[in-house]
């Protein structure tokens, strides 16, 4: 069946680098944090301590036996095999070392790489929430506090009393007014007719008495 586009390859493409391939990437990563600990182990107290303690006790027992005969010391002096050995360790720790340091650059790198964009995002949200606290502020402006709102209310709660006292004394001087004009008008005269009944009272008084 021939190979299609939308379908994964059974096999990697990177067959002729065999060292891309995550079984290797891990068995390095492997070797690797082994060059970390030995690196780390070489350079504690504890390294230098036992080292001290084995070339006193390699150098003590070939001189003792060198004293009793000298066939039975394997490493009789100036201790060629030790230096030998001294040799060995040393080509073998300078690269495991130098890996543990690359590797230790490597991390260094990325954690680096990690922290400036952590910065940069810290850096962007700063600047936002700048801005928004500036954009909160001007709305603030715009929007009635309760202490304007409580100074608005007051001022037209004085306006409405002063406008209904001036009412009132307005409404109090007219009836005042009213009322002086009222007693100030002169009362009307008696008509210049008499009356009936007071016609008929003179008309009565003048009558002559009879006999």
């Amino acid at each position: 069946m021939p190979d299609q586009l939308d379908q994964p390859l059974t096999r990697p493409r990177s067959r002729w680098m065999p060292w891309l391939r995550p079984a290797h990437a891990s068995r390095s990563d492997g070797f690797g944090r082994f060059a970390e600990a030995t690196a780390r182990f070489m350079g504690s107290p504890k390294f230098v301590l036992y080292m001290t303690v084995f070339v006193v006790a390699w150098i003590a027992a070939n001189m003792l036996l060198a004293k009793i005969s000298e066939d039975a010391a394997w490493d009789p002096y100036p201790f060629i095999l030790l230096n030998l050995a001294f040799s060995t360790q040393a080509s073998y720790s300078a690269p495991l070392i130098l890996l543990a340091q690359n590797r230790q650059d490597d991390r260094d790198r990325v954690t680096a790489e990690q922290d400036r964009q952590r910065a940069q995002r810290n850096l962007e949200d700063t600047e936002f929430l700048t801005r928004e606290i500036a954009s909160l502020r001007l709305a603030m402006n715009d929007v009635a506090t309760r202490d304007f709102v409580r100074s608005e209310l007051r001022d037209l709660l004085e306006e409405l009393l002063t406008e209904e006292r001036r009412s009132r004394e307005e409404i109090v001087g007219e009836i005042v007014e009213e009322l002086s004009e009222e007693t100030d008008e002169p009362e009307p005269h008696s008509s210049p007719h008499p009356s009936r009944s007071s016609y008929a009272t003179h008309s009565h008084s003048t009558r002559p008495q009879g006999g």
